[in-house]
């Protein structure tokens, strides 16, 4: 005889509001440095800033706070080819989003630089990777982005992503305990992507099997 299976519900992919407010932002000794860059506006060392650091520190929630307050358009790296570039620049300010070395359109990147130069604008770029060890072939724009000054995100503390996990949590109106907490913490790597990646996996999950967020949910998907 046959056996039935039964389907496999599907989870629904939700769209979970993420707030780029001041009040949001969780500061830490992780990004102490950039958040003073960002509350120190307009008085900057340089034109041209970067904010450095891997996916999920902030960079992007800094930017956007810098942008309210600035009234910056922003323009992603992507659009640099095919984006008006006076247009960008419009306002005075504006920020280039996850500016990386792979495919980097160095003639756009070098005539917005120059352009910013010229029109006395104020420029903030964000990547994970350093501007001043991008492998360019424009002389030029190498010198400009070794002269843009740097600030770096690190990797969060323990007590910052405790606070992270339980914040990702309750913007899905998951409430955790201190010991679901714990549990995550001693299982994901110590980033913010993992720790976003890990409380999705636990809300789909449970919505999937119609469970609460428990921590015997969570050890079922994060086995040591």
């Amino acid at each position: 005889m046959d056996r039935v299976v039964a389907p496999r519900q599907l989870v629904l992919a939700l769209d979970y509001a993420t707030s780029f407010a001041r009040d949001d932002f969780m500061a830490g000794p992780s990004n102490t440095a950039a958040l003073k860059l960002i509350e120190s506006w307009p008085d900057w060392p340089s034109r041209v800033m970067a904010l450095v650091g891997p996916e999920g520190s902030g960079k992007t929630h800094l930017a956007s706070i810098w942008s309210e307050a600035a009234g910056a358009r922003v323009l992603g790296s992507r659009l640099l080819e095919h984006g008006d570039l006076p247009a960008a620049l419009a306002t005075g300010a504006l920020v280039v989003e996850d500016l990386e070395p792979e495919n980097l359109d160095e003639p756009a990147l070098f005539h917005l630089l120059n352009l910013a130069r010229e029109e006395h604008a104020r420029v903030l770029i964000t990547s994970r990777a350093q501007p001043a060890s991008f492998p360019v072939a424009i002389r030029d724009l190498g010198s400009r982005l070794r002269a843009i000054p740097v600030v770096t995100l690190s990797a969060p503390d323990d007590a910052l992503l405790r606070a992270l996990i339980v914040k990702l949590a309750a913007d899905r109106q998951i409430t955790i305990d201190e010991t679901l907490v714990s549990f995550l913490m001693n299982r994901i790597e110590r980033s913010f992507a993992a720790a976003r990646a890990a409380v999705t996996k636990l809300d789909e999950e449970a919505m999937r099997q119609h469970r609460p967020v428990t921590r015997a949910l969570a050890a079922e998907l994060f086995r040591a």
